[in-house]
């Protein structure tokens, strides 16, 4: 029963030429259920092979990325008796703008395995431990007078 005929309780007569090509469509639509099985798994295996390249080349993408980016790295390497500087987290917290978050100078005095590096305070006395990412090298262009950061330091 076609809905025509539900809804008003009577057949539909089409002209000839819309009747043959209803009828012809409706023959596209009756087709082989195992033809149309075959051609859903290949365009499911089709999706799948694109999610993989892209999946591929996003990794290429990455790695390509993650190498210019590790160029730009410079690491720090600290030998005993080298000036640094010491970054001061604290003074981050507070609005205050044009005062420098780095102190010292002070002297590596031993380098630990995984940058723990204990630095000497020439000022008072003072030697802690401190993680070597908070250090830079300290550098000035006025020469150092001989004696000046001499300290005995114990190795």
């Amino acid at each position: 029963m076609s809905p025509y005929q539900v809804v008003f309780e009577k057949l539909c007569h089409l002209p000839v030429e819309l009747e043959h090509r209803a009828s012809w469509a409706i023959r596209q639509l009756i087709f082989d259920l195992k033809k149309a099985d075959d051609l859903r798994k290949l365009h499911i295996f089709e999706l799948e092979e694109i999610r993989n390249e892209a999946y591929d080349n996003a990794q290429i993408s990455n790695s390509r990325t993650k190498i210019f980016q590790d160029q730009s790295i410079h690491r720090k390497n600290f030998v005993p008796r080298q000036k640094v500087l010491l970054y001061n987290s604290r003074l981050h917290f507070f609005a205050l703008k044009l005062q420098t978050r780095w102190s010292g100078p002070f002297l590596v005095q031993n380098v630990f395995s995984h940058e723990a590096i204990e630095i000497f305070d020439p000022k008072n006395g003072n030697v802690f431990k401190v993680n070597g990412q908070r250090l830079k090298p300290f550098f000035t262009t006025e020469p150092e007078p001989y004696g000046t950061f001499e300290l005995d330091l114990v190795t």
